[in-house]
């Protein structure tokens, strides 16, 4: 198979797009756009003040043509959030003497859902719907999310007052967690001199039409995978299941999570096939959050390149 190269170069383009505001961060901004590519949402865990809603905006100012933009919604989730605040309500009109329904925040292309774990397990699960059958149901009417659409969600690991954490089935929805972490020397030198965030994201122009990028999405679910390697996928998911550091292991969806992921990193990486540096690059952010550790001291990450890499070695796709 030929790589598309204009999917190619839509995955480029919006990695460098990004880069200008959310500079050093290379590595994460192609894992980034390789779940958006993959179809999946994405969980950005990190300290407060590092750009994680930055980088939301960035990528829904960079996807669409001057008069033919994705819809970006922003939902701040606070305590006193209600399911219908997000999901939208029937509401009725007297002059009609019917109802009409007003969509809500939910109903978008990209939805930034800042600091989800500040709301209610009640509008947790409101979230659940729109993410995992890319739908909402209001009475007995079902209303859909214009393509494409995903969720990019924050929340700020060391804030633990006030806080509802998120329960396993949602974050299994989560395609990847990802986390941005500090910048180094030069690119805090350069977040001083140029404010990026306030400043190059009103000057962000589009990078990629709609179309190229569903149409990159497309290429993404064509890149082809070994079956040794899909073996080793299945074996690693399983693995979780039975080690020893882990209470509750991944589930199905986690494996198709993976094989989606891997395929979308091949192609924003410029190659129409999968290879084994892909699978030890996505095996955490793809699986650690869906893990409960049996000890809470622990760290999940090694334990997930342990399983990786026991399963990788020794691979044989000739």
């Amino acid at each position: 198979m030929l790589l598309d190269m204009k999917s190619e170069q839509a995955a480029e383009a919006l990695i460098n797009g990004a880069d200008k505001i959310i500079q050093g961060k290379r590595e994460f901004l192609e894992l980034l756009t390789a779940g958006l590519l993959a179809k999946g949402h994405v969980l950005i865990e990190d300290n407060p003040g590092l750009g994680k809603t930055t980088v939301a905006k960035a990528f829904a100012r960079l996807i669409g043509a001057e008069n033919d933009r994705l819809l970006f919604k922003r939902i701040q989730f606070t305590p006193d959030l209600l399911p219908y605040d997000i999901t939208g309500v029937d509401i009725f009109d007297p002059e009609s003497r019917s109802f009409q329904f007003v969509p809500g925040p939910v109903l978008a292309n990209i939805v930034l859902a800042d600091e989800i774990n500040r709301t209610t397990p009640k509008v947790q699960s409101a979230l659940l719907e729109v993410m995992a059958e890319q739908q909402v149901t209001i009475g007995s009417a079902t209303h859909r999310p214009p393509e494409p659409f995903f969720v990019i969600a924050t929340e700020n690991p060391i804030e633990s007052e006030g806080t509802f954490p998120l329960p396993a089935a949602q974050l299994d929805r989560f395609m990847m967690r990802l986390s941005l972490g500090y910048p180094d020397r030069d690119a805090e030198l350069a977040i001083l001199n140029e404010n990026p965030g306030e400043y190059g994201l009103n000057r962000l122009e589009p990078a990629v039409t709609i179309q190229d990028f569903l149409a990159a999405q497309e290429a993404a679910a064509q890149v082809f995978c070994h079956p040794a390697l899909k073996e080793a996928i299945a074996d690693i998911v399983r693995d979780t299941r039975s080690h020893r550091g882990f209470l509750l292991g991944a589930s199905p969806r986690a494996g198709l999570h993976f094989l989606r992921a891997v395929k979308a990193l091949a192609l924003v990486r410029g190659r129409t096939f999968v290879t084994d540096e892909d699978i030890v690059v996505l095996a955490a952010p793809v699986l650690v959050h869906r893990l409960k550790l049996r000890d809470s001291r622990a760290q999940g990450e090694p334990l997930i390149r342990e399983i990786c890499l026991a399963r990788i070695n020794g691979i044989k796709t000739e």
